[in-house]
């Protein structure tokens, strides 16, 4: 048998098999995909793929279904990632470009890849420790209390009232442009780490007149930059989708379930963020938990240019239609990337 036979049989074992739900016999194959062999052909083929591990026959007398084995194959000899269909790209384009903040675009992420994969949506909330300062503006309310708003390149926005302590003298509006481009210069297009310990080493360079008022500043900016409260949350969807996988419930949803209330299991779901654009594919027993052996994780990294800060991606049964969803989990990290970006 050769190499690209044999991978249009196990090609053809798994798309109907993702689209019956059903064992897959050698007489279905012939009639379906026109593979140019006899049934008896086929059978022999489908033999060979057993020997190999890539297909098993769950009882006697019935078809074959692809095993975690045949799935990787498949899925790492795809010549091409199913594209998304024009009204697709408009549904994603005009839902997601209608958010109004960061949360808005988590959540309706969520939701976006849940209805176009019809599976479980997670998508990872950009962390902190991997933004950039992409702005600081400082407004004054009233004499003696300014407001500190720092916008960063994930979308996050973070503001925080500054009471200015005695000493500071009047702040006009010369003294309060010098501040603002003193932390502007210092801060921008640093990432959070390097910004805070550039705007610690400011106050060393720093006027007197002026340091009680930039150590306020600075010291309120820094605690912005060290608020790990929103890291490491995720947002998830569809999960109603598993409903459609009530044959595999206690192998496959009643864990897959369980591991939806834990933040922590589907961060290593989705496992290290990667590269924006690189969509990863963990089959069945490749996944970090034994007991989620029945699942698949298709996910890729987000972020404006090519930084990726966070992670999205779809889990469900290894059962999955693989050509698109990873075309659909790609599109929506772009998407994503792109609203990120013209933040």
């Amino acid at each position: 048998m050769s190499d690209d036979r044999k991978l249009a049989v196990l090609r053809a074992i798994v798309e109907d098999y993702v689209a019956t739900e059903e064992p897959v016999g050698s007489k279905a194959l012939v009639e379906r995909h026109g593979l140019g062999v006899s049934p008896a052909t086929v059978r022999n083929d489908m033999a060979a793929l057993e020997d190999e591990g890539f297909i098993h026959q769950p009882h006697t007398s019935a078809g074959r279904v692809p095993t975690d084995k045949g799935y990787r194959l498949f899925v790492d000899r795809l010549t091409t990632v199913k594209p998304m269909t024009g009204a697709e790209k408009r549904a994603i384009a005009s839902f997601l470009d209608g958010a109004v903040d960061l949360d808005d675009v988590v959540q309706r992420s969520v939701r976006t890849l849940s209805q176009l994969t019809r599976q479980v949506a997670v998508v990872q909330y950009p962390t902190l420790s991997r933004s950039t300062v992409r702005h600081v503006e400082v407004v004054l309310l009233a004499p003696g209390r300014l407001l500190l708003v720092l916008i960063l390149s994930t979308g996050r926005v973070e503001q925080r009232v500054v009471e200015l302590p005695d000493g500071t003298g009047e702040l006009d509006d010369d003294r309060l442009v010098d501040l603002r481009q003193r932390i502007a210069r210092t801060a921008s297009g640093q990432r959070i780490a390097e910004a805070a310990t550039a705007l610690s080493a400011l106050l060393g360079e720093v006027p007197a007149p002026d340091l009680a008022l930039t150590t306020a500043v600075v010291e309120a900016l820094t605690d912005a930059m060290s608020d790990h409260r929103r890291d490491e949350r995720v947002a998830v969807g569809g999960a109603a989708n598993l409903a459609r996988f009530g044959q595999d419930f206690d192998t496959t949803v009643r864990p897959l379930l369980e591991a939806l209330e834990e933040q922590v299991v589907l961060l290593k779901l989705l496992g290290e963020v990667a590269d924006a654009g690189a969509v990863t594919v963990r089959i069945g027993h490749e996944g970090p938990y034994t007991e989620l052996a029945g699942t698949s994780v298709v996910a890729t990294g987000y972020g404006p240019g090519q930084d990726a800060l966070a992670s999205l991606g779809i889990v469900g049964p290894t059962r999955m239609d693989y050509p698109g969803t990873m075309a659909a989990v790609r599109a929506v990290a772009r998407y994503v990337s792109r609203i990120l970006d013209e933040a």
